[in-house]
């Protein structure tokens, strides 16, 4: 027999569904959350972003103290324990898991653990765990299947040796060489670990350049300091894998250039991901796909069926688990009959590399894609007495402002503590600030912050750490708030 319908079912359990589930629940309305875990926390909490950041501030510490003999502080060879960092890893996961099943039951939200299969736009059946497959008829249901690692036709993962981020992570092993195949954020973060705890790192990036899509001036400022971390960076080449019981066989082939040969231990592929659309049954809906197979959603996350909902990494780029949240509460909202909308001007985003990178709102590539016009105020962080403490000499803050009023547009950081520093850059972005608003805004000295401080008066001319010529006519007026 049919159960009673659901007011609202959710599936997925990560930061887009609790997201939605938490919300909803939060609005008074009757919450099921199908997900296979045991507590919900989906892919960046048990597989993603919480241990990937656990590891990176293992190897941030070692690299911190690997950088202090230069001050005089020696400690001599440190030694890696990967056991205990494992423990360490999972006990952070562990922990954060289990406080979001206790929030869940807290509003008691009803968790059934397997996986959902849409039957028509009001009922999903769920499969695993070992129980018998259960029907859950629905008023209304958010999809948060997120998505999932991409790979190479020709390469299987069936081989130990081949790992996706999900088997990285495990850190079985420190192999001797490993190959990274790809540059974007999640091969370079992953690289950044396993280089900094010991092995000799190739990264092989198909496209000219890695990091593709964040601005120039930043790789290079990251660039020159870890270009020395890893083994080497070949870009404009791809890798032909010949996976053996004894080591990985690989074929570099630049763009131009004769091939060459090398051998690895072990090889992380870190080549995009791919929605978690398969096997949901939402060809018994009127879910749309795009052609990369994302779900198309309005700007109440409502797909092409009415009833349903998709949020998170299933409907598209950029996928983080923040913009993930942010669309499943707008969900929640729609579905709870409030009038809501997801149309944040901007998105951060942060590359937890070592420097780290992070911008928000319009960069450059986006200005220049899109042929605006912008004006482009950089501070360098050389001239910060913090980073100098901090015994870094490299760093870069910059705004993109428009002509005339000076209107925030967009911010980009690489340094230290990047992605801490840049949600006041998307403060100023979503509150349409301009230059002066942060140029008068006194920020504590000595700190990295002051540097968007220090960037909004290179724009005005009245840089106290730099000198810059002043803007034609002298200063400009300080306040102003000329609106576009």
């Amino acid at each position: 027999m049919a159960e009673d319908r659901k007011q609202l079912v959710v599936v997925g359990g990560g930061p887009g569904g609790y997201g939605a589930a938490f919300m909803a629940a939060d609005l008074g309305l009757q919450v099921t959350l199908v997900d296979p875990e045991e507590n919900p926390g989906g892919v960046c909490l048990y597989r993603g972003c919480i241990p990937t950041k656990a590891l990176l501030h293992a190897a941030a510490v070692l690299g911190e103290v690997r950088r202090g003999a230069q001050w005089g502080l020696k400690t001599g060879k440190v030694h890696v324990e990967l056991k205990e960092l494992r423990r360490w890893k999972d006990e952070v996961v562990a922990g954060l898991t289990g406080g979001m099943g206790q929030l869940a039951r807290r509003r008691k939200i009803e968790h059934v653990r397997g996986r959902a299969r849409f039957l028509d736009p009001h009922t999903v059946e769920v499969e695993g765990n070992g129980s018998k497959a259960r029907k859950l008829p629905f008023e209304q249901a958010v999809l948060a299947t997120g998505a999932r690692p991409g790979g190479l036709p020709s390469v299987s993962y069936d081989s130990p040796r081949v790992m996706d981020s999900a088997a990285a992570l495990r850190l079985e092993e420190l192999p001797e060489r490993l190959l990274v195949v790809g540059g974007g954020y999640i091969g370079l973060e992953l690289a950044t670990v396993y280089a900094t705890l010991g092995s000799k790192v190739t990264i092989v990036e198909m496209l000219p350049r890695i990091l593709a899509g964040t601005d120039e001036d930043l790789v290079k400022v990251y660039l020159k300091e870890a270009g020395e971390l890893f083994d080497s960076i070949r870009l404009s080449t791809t890798a032909e894998l010949d996976v053996r019981e004894d080591g990985v066989q690989a074929a570099l082939k630049p763009e131009a250039g004769e091939p060459e040969e090398a051998r690895f231990d072990r090889v992380l592929l870190a080549v995009g991901r791919k929605p978690v659309t398969g096997d949901l049954g939402l060809e018994s809906t009127a879910v749309e796909l795009d052609e990369r197979g994302f779900v198309k959603v309005d700007e109440q996350r409502r797909t092409a069926e009415a009833s349903i909902f998709a949020v998170g990494d299933v409907t598209g780029n950029p996928l983080f688990a923040h913009k993930a949240t942010h669309e499943g509460r707008v969900a929640a909202e729609a579905a709870a009959g409030r009038k809501t909308a997801y149309e944040p001007r901007g998105v951060p985003a942060v590359e937890y590399i070592d420097p780290e990178i992070a911008w928000c709102g319009l960069n450059e590539l986006q200005a220049a894609e899109q042929g605006l016009t912008v004006e482009v105020a950089r501070f360098p962080w050389a001239a910060s007495g913090r980073c100098l403490t901090l015994g870094r000499r490299n760093g870069l803050t910059k705004l993109l402002l428009e002509p005339g009023s000076g209107r925030v547009l967009g911010v980009g950081i690489v340094g230290p503590s990047a992605g801490e520093l840049i949600s006041e850059g998307m403060l100023a972005v979503e509150m349409g600030a301009v230059a002066s608003d942060l140029a008068l805004t006194i920020h504590p000295h000595p700190t990295l912050s002051e540097t968007l401080m220090e960037a909004a008066e290179v724009f005005e001319g009245t840089a106290t750490s730099i000198y810059r010529p002043r803007p034609e006519g002298g200063q400009r007026e300080r306040g102003s708030k000329e609106e576009p």
